[in-house]
């Protein structure tokens, strides 16, 4: 993609599309300012008859302007000039990118961007367009026959700028957002794959792909018989009812020496039955997507990779299927895990925590300056939190307060959630170390403390993104998230500045 900023005004800009925003109260924008004094007051008109809504996030196209270079002006309302900030100047570019999402262009000009957003810097203006572009454009159709949407072919976008001082950090943000959006494409396309295309062998195999493409990333593969011989017996118990093997896939990432590497560990139940302790039937294909902490932590590192970062990163998948049969763990079973606690499981549909447990074991040797886990790992987190926020929940206030500044930063939201041990008393087991559930309140935080037991004396987080990594009804699909969040997370440790 080719990214140019432009000094022109906006009447002067050659373009197939110019975007242009208005205000409420008929508060031209600086580049609407500009179309309608050169236009016979085209803009004004049209806002005075009706026929321009300045409501945020509205859009009228027009093919008529006079005295101006574009083809056709996509018009975008602001809403209210006081509160136009971070979250408005996101909102507006994904409505201005859904707006010409099917019509035939091969360049677009944003001027959107000399219309002031409240604290937002020029790089996030560039980063947050550029990811609403390719959020507009995102369709999943590989496993569709017959004839297929293709998209129009963008080979040049413009951006408009009030200054030379703003071109650099508006295109360093532009790079930025296609690799964010390239590792939640990745993370889409893993996520939305049915369970008999998306297997623990192909999510192994794919990250061997990716480890052609970029030469700072290795990947590493080990196998059932490995992961025995680690003694990971809790990882194990979830993937005793399958015939489909376990994997565990390390990826790693070198972009600078000397310096600790950051670990994610992402929970990659590509199906998820429930094991013996069965859900009901009603929407278990969604459990297609309890891979999707596994497809973002992929996602983000690819991400990484793209952006070339100087910072080290790996990335930590148990991958496996939970199945009932013959030789499925049973409710009452007891496991010794891979740091030699035992655990009695009572309900083999909290699966989750037992693979994880024994890769944030795993993770320890790459002493890690911080280890974060992302999981589909309860319904509790859901009702708590709807589908807007990921839960976070840390034995570290400078790891959990990190995590919400890249929330915010990329407008990945999350939230955190308390821990204690009030809360880890809910799993005393009479015949084991814990067990792996906690009784029906505090569902999410009870998780999370399981997996505290099991990074002591480390800077852990856990982000719980049940509600956030996929929705359902006419628009089921994965989401990405939380890939925005932490690619933003990873580039905050790096020294790039933005």
């Amino acid at each position: 993609m080719n990214y140019v900023t432009s000094l022109k005004s906006a009447s002067e800009v050659k373009t197939d599309c110019l975007i242009i925003g208005v205000f409420n109260k008929n508060n031209l924008g600086i580049a609407a300012k500009n179309i309608n004094d050169v236009s016979e007051n085209i803009i004004t008109k049209l806002c005075k008859s009706g026929d321009i809504d300045t409501a945020i996030g509205s859009t009228k196209i027009i093919h008529s302007a006079k005295n101006i270079k574009a083809d056709r002006l996509l018009i975008v309302g602001l809403g209210d000039k006081d509160s136009f900030g971070h979250d408005e100047f996101r909102r507006v570019n994904q409505a201005a990118m859904n707006a010409i999402e099917n019509i035939k262009l091969t360049n677009f000009a944003n001027y959107l961007f000399l219309d002031e957003a409240l604290n937002t810097k020029d790089y996030y203006k560039g980063r947050h367009f550029i990811e609403s572009y390719f959020s507009s454009i995102y369709q999943f159709d590989q496993l569709k026959t017959g004839i297929k949407k293709i998209n129009p072919i963008i080979k040049k976008i413009i951006i408009g700028i009030s200054s030379k001082n703003n071109s650099e950090k508006v295109k360093l943000g532009c790079t930025h957002g296609q690799a964010i959006s390239l590792g939640s494409k990745i993370a889409k396309d893993l996520g939305n794959l049915p369970a008999n295309v998306c297997t623990p062998s192909y999510l192994a195999k794919e990250s061997k792909k990716f480890a052609k493409i970029y030469k700072k990333l290795s990947v590493k593969i080990l196998n059932e018989s490995m992961l025995k011989k680690l003694k990971m017996n809790s990882f194990l118990s979830v993937t005793a009812g399958s015939k489909e093997p376990a994997k565990l896939i390390e990826m790693h990432y070198k972009g600078a020496k000397n310096q600790k590497s950051h670990v994610l560990v992402g929970k990659g139940i590509t199906f998820d039955t429930g094991g013996i302790s069965i859900k009901p039937s009603a929407a278990m294909d969604e459990m297609k997507y309890d891979m999707c902490g596994a497809a973002t932590v992929i996602g983000t590192i690819i991400a990484i990779a793209e952006m070339n970062l100087p910072v080290n990163l790996s990335v930590i998948v148990p991958a496996c299927e939970n199945r009932p049969s013959s030789t499925a763990t049973l409710p009452g079973d007891i496991v010794k895990s891979m740091s030699g606690q035992t655990i009695e499981i009572l309900n083999t549909d909290a699966e989750g925590r037992l693979v994880l447990c024994d890769a944030l074991t795993y993770a320890r040797r790459f002493k890690p300056k911080y280890i974060v886990d992302v999981a589909t790992l309860t319904g509790a987190c859901v009702i708590a939190l709807g589908h807007h926020r990921t839960a976070i929940m840390s034995n570290s206030d400078e790891l959990s307060d990190e995590l919400m500044n890249a929330g915010d930063k990329s407008n990945d939201l999350c939230w955190k959630m308390p821990m204690g041990r009030e809360y880890e008393m809910q799993l005393n087991s009479n015949f084991a170390d814990m067990a792996n559930i906690g009784g029906r309140y505090g569902g999410s935080i009870t998780a999370a403390c399981f997996l505290g037991k099991f990074t002591r004396n480390m800077k852990w987080a856990h982000l719980d993104i049940a509600g956030t990594a996929w929705t359902s009804g006419a628009k089921k699909g994965s989401t990405g998230r939380p890939v925005p969040l932490l690619s933003q997370f990873i580039l905050n440790q790096s020294s790039i500045d933005i």
